[in-house]
């Protein structure tokens, strides 16, 4: 194997990090549905969000160690740590009886997310070639969404094939151990670091590695100039505090920063990908149909994110924020007037199909009697969710609620779901485009060199605690302000995001670093060209 195929290769094993870690986040979207009626919770409920965010939570806890970890232990032992996190978690989950052994395991995969989604990118740059390095680190980024678009099409696999509730959830949950003990024994095959390797003194082994990757005659080069950025890297890190990052000068950096690591999260994203089975079908779509969409979701963000790293710079970082923000706010416009134009109607067609679905489940007599209380229901037509779903829980109880509020929308709902999944497509696409990709690339380029490590550290902590929040009040909102208010309020900071890109966010584009350090922190703050 010649030098390129081999760090190729190297790259593309860390690189199913990447991947896990986007399955991770995207398969429990499949799942909730069906372990909320095995551990009995109620629709609506702060522990559905919890249970779906606390990935989020984990994750936060996962960036704060990793790098420390990573510089103790070695990138490839931190890796091999993160395969093995998946894979407990993954198992964990899947055998779970007990919601609060469910929600440890979620955290613990949270932890694998956490350390992988920063240790595996800052391997690959730590062992490829200058030439070589920008594309096999947006490998990583491609992998994530990658991983996303196949835990949707896993669940649909599954959702077609397993007919047992209860046994559907689990499987769609576990089978993500397969990916992570694959890529736990592929590791075994990557060298360790030569950067690391060389912090810790071990000059040879790191002079072998780099032969590998480079050739006899050129590693010797890229060893001085590890050498050198290990000098310099050792000035910068005594004078990255806290208190530089948050003095004066950095006001209009920080103000940047905090907003679009704010506004990433803000607009629904993670609520659209965790919740996306769930969403298609309070469409009215069914099951199927509603796992179908989502997958169509799933390849939407990956081609949009192939598209994103193709005219990042080309057109610059405002173009994209603006189309991505403008699309963020038209879609969830579609996505809210849809739901708002909705009707809800138990007639006797409905009564037949839903106690005709309720029956051949095999369900408790007592849930099939509260549903057939609905026919009382029978000739008034609702026009606000809320107010209907109000009267469903009051007739067939909390219990039965719980178990069939998507069966009774989905066979009482009239709406233009085409218009649902429009919106959606349109929403993931802007995103992926924009936000997702933009915010990463204007992280790394706004924050003076000696600071910019720290930094983006805090600006990823602070984007995780949105992202947190966002995930968790998700259904707590459906139930409260129904899917029209709660779409509704994600246009609305699209637009918001639209005005924040207007007022603040500067063109990188073209620039280079110690120019944007000089316009960004020296200079008065104004209102961006």
């Amino acid at each position: 194997m010649n030098q390129k195929a081999y760090t190729i290769f190297i790259s593309l094993i860390v690189a199913l990090g990447g991947f896990l870690l986007g399955f991770d986040s995207a398969v429990i979207s499949g799942a909730t549905p069906f372990y909320r009626g095995t551990f009995g919770l109620d629709s609506g409920s702060v522990l559905i969000g919890f249970s779906v965010s606390s990935l989020i939570l984990g994750a936060i806890m996962g960036n704060i160690i990793a790098g420390r970890l990573a510089d103790k232990y070695g990138r490839r032992n931190i890796l091999k740590l993160t395969a093995v996190l998946f894979t407990l978690s993954a198992i964990i989950t899947a055998l779970s009886f007990d919601i609060v052994i469910f929600l440890f395991a979620r955290i613990l995969g949270g932890l694998g997310v956490g350390m992988a989604i920063l240790v595996a990118p800052m391997y690959i740059a730590e062992i490829a070639p200058k030439k070589m390095r920008g594309k096999l680190v947006t490998f990583n980024q491609l992998n994530i969404v990658v991983g996303i678009s196949m835990a949707y099409f896993s669940n649909y696999f599954f959702q077609q094939t397993i007919a047992d509730p209860d046994l559907k959830w689990r499987v769609m949950l576990g089978v993500e151990a397969v990916p992570a003990l694959l890529y736990l024994a592929l590791l075994f095959l990557v060298p360790r670091s030569p950067r690391w390797l060389m912090q810790k003194g071990r000059d040879e082994e790191a002079l072998g590695v780099l032969a590998k990757i480079n050739g006899a005659d050129k590693s010797l080069v890229v060893y001085k100039e590890i050498q050198t950025s290990l000098l310099e890297e050792e000035n910068t890190l005594e004078k990255a505090k806290w208190s530089d990052v948050f003095s004066s000068r950095m006001k209009t950096v920080l103000i940047i920063g905090f907003g679009i690591a704010f506004f990433q999260q803000i607009t629904g994203i993670n609520a659209i990908f965790y919740y996306a089975p769930m969403i298609f079908e309070m469409a009215g779509g069914g099951k199927d149909a509603a796992f179908l969409q989502a997958a169509i979701l799933g390849v939407t963000n990956v081609v949009m994110t192939i598209l994103a790293m193709l005219v990042i710079d080309k057109l610059g970082r405002r173009p994209l924020l603006y189309i991505g923000a403008a699309g963020i706010c038209i879609s969830m416009l579609i996505v809210s007037v849809s739901f708002k134009n909705a009707t809800y109607t138990i007639d006797a067609q409905t009564m037949e199909l839903l106690m005709e679905e309720v029956e051949s489940m095999h369900t408790e007599t007592h849930h099939i009697d509260n549903i057939r209380s609905l026919s009382e229901l029978q000739g008034v037509e609702f026009e606000n969710e809320v107010a209907f779903f109000s009267i469903i829980k009051d007739k067939v109880g909390q219990d039965t609620y719980n178990s069939f509020k998507e069966i009774i929308l989905k066979h009482s709902i009239s709406i233009h779901s085409i218009w649902v999944l429009i919106g959606l497509l349109l929403f993931v696409a802007s995103f992926a485009i924009s936000l997702g990709p933009v915010m990463w690339a204007l992280l790394s380029e706004i924050f003076p060199n000696k600071l910019r490590g720290l930094a983006i550290s805090i600006m990823g902590f602070w984007n995780s605690i949105v992202s947190f929040s966002v995930a968790t009040v998700f259904p707590v909102q459906l139930e409260l302000l129904g899917s029209a208010g709660t779409y509704l309020i994600y246009a609305i900071f699209g637009l918001l995001t639209f005005v924040f890109v207007w007022r603040f966010i500067p063109e990188t584009k073209g620039k280079s670093l110690e120019e944007l350090e000089e316009q960004l922190t020296h200079s008065i703050p104004k209102k961006a060209d």
